[in-house]
């Protein structure tokens, strides 16, 4: 829906809101009069004839209003956002919101990397609220929620049917506050009521490490991290990004700058790209990224609804264009972290380790509405520079490698990333 029919939409409420006090008899008589009005905004709007019986929502806004025994909940403008957000939600597309202020003030701080809650990244398949991933050493995650989790209820509320925005504005709270979640782990026979405590939630996008690995090839080559230094120990890069936020470019080339440094000094075997967990971001910013490890060529391609394509290429000039790399993916890699393993993997500039990603192929335009409210429109799809669209399928690694969860303290997918480095 285009931004000035939502403003007319506006116009027409307040209209209501006035009549209020006029009584209901005159509110059935004007019903026709105010159906009518609507009728013509939505013909502009949709350049077609259609029949829409437009009457029955001014009846039963009337009725509301004469009828309901709690005057004090008649709120007009809360009534005004639900009607909204029906009329998006009629649409079935769990990614295409309509957020009030609050809602929409909460999905900047998301992106901005500082808000309070439990430090989850949600996501909806199958009409279900998952979590794509828990951040790291966030209450979420020392709570023992885990990548894939659904969560069947919130307070005791049932989540079936949720959009997404409405699980983050029942889980988000004030720090010190707790949330009560209903959850079901892979592979469990019944749910588990895990209660967490929210906090401040500072995200770090970008970290960076040089390990320290000692193998051994004892008929099969296993390769392990030494915390301390050693003389014969190899050295290999890692480079995690957790997200694609307002600060993700900034902390990029600070991290770069230090493996940069780092090789030249050290000549380390080669890069260990780790993805798991990354819910995304912008599109852009995965251009951005792409762009440090290949020369030139498309890295995703936008598709409208008409079929009109747009490609995004290599935009600037990479650092990191030789280092052999292997990229790290599992079940909560999305979005825009599913566009760099693709197209890096179509490309082949890197083997793919870990566990199919979560497959989310569309795009959401965030538009700004008037008093603070908001919009997310599915606008475009993406796709890799194959045509491929791994909406729900999600991007297929390599090399498939699960962790146990039963042995946080065990990387198996980092170790046979390093494994396939130093052969």
């Amino acid at each position: 829906m285009k931004l000035k029919t939502i403003r007319n939409f506006f116009i027409i409420a307040a209209l209501v809101v006035v009549s209020f006090g006029i009584g209901y008899q005159l509110g059935v008589k004007e019903v026709g009069g105010r159906g009518e009005i609507l009728q013509s905004i939505i013909e502009r709007s949709t350049n077609q004839k259609k029949e829409v019986n437009l009457s029955l929502f001014w009846d039963v806004w009337d009725r509301l209003n004469r009828y309901y025994i709690d005057k004090k909940a008649l709120d007009p403008q809360k009534m005004i956002y639900g009607a909204i957000s029906g009329m998006v939600a009629s649409l079935g597309d769990p990614y295409t919101v309509f957020l009030p202020p609050e809602q929409n003030k909460e999905a900047k701080d998301d992106l901005s990397g500082k808000f309070e809650g439990i430090g989850a990244q949600l996501g909806v398949k199958e009409k279900k609220i998952v979590v794509i991933a828990p951040l790291k050493d966030s209450p979420a995650e020392k709570a023992g929620i885990r990548a894939g989790d659904w969560i069947t209820k919130v307070e005791g509320k049932e989540t079936v049917n949720w959009t997404l925005y409405e699980a983050v504005s029942k889980i988000r709270g004030p720090k010190g506050s707790t949330v009560t979640l209903t959850i079901l782990h892979k592979d469990a026979a019944s749910p588990a009521e895990i209660k967490v405590t929210r906090e401040t939630i500072n995200v770090v996008a970008v970290s960076w490490d040089l390990k320290n690995v000692k193998c051994s090839n004892n008929t099969i080559l296993q390769c392990k991290i030494i915390k301390e230094d050693c003389n014969d120990c190899q050295k290999i890069a890692y480079l995690k990004l957790d997200r694609f936020g307002d600060q993700t470019s900034s902390e990029w080339n600070k991290a770069v700058d230090g493996i940069f440094q780092a090789m030249k000094q050290s000549a380390p075997e080669g890069l260990v790209f780790d993805l798991r967990n990354n819910p995304g971001g912008y599109l852009t910013g995965s251009v951005f990224i792409a762009s440090e490890f290949l020369k030139n060529g498309p890295v995703v391609i936008q598709e409208s609804a008409t079929g009109g394509r747009q490609t995004y290429e290599v935009n600037r000039p990479g650092r990191l264009l030789e280092i052999p790399m292997v990229v790290l993916i599992n079940k909560g890699s999305a979005s825009a972290s599913e566009i760099v393993a693709g197209v890096l993997k179509e490309r082949q500039r890197a083997k793919i380790v870990g566990e199919t990603s979560f497959g989310k192929g569309s795009i959401q335009e965030a538009q700004d509405l008037p008093e603070g409210a908001g919009i997310h429109i599915t606008t475009y799809k993406w796709l890799l520079p194959s045509g491929k669209w791994i909406n729900s399928s999600g991007v297929e690694p390599d090399i498939k490698v699960e962790n146990n969860d039963a042995k946080p303290e065990e990387d198996l997918q980092l170790e046979k990333a390093i494994e396939i480095l130093v052969k």
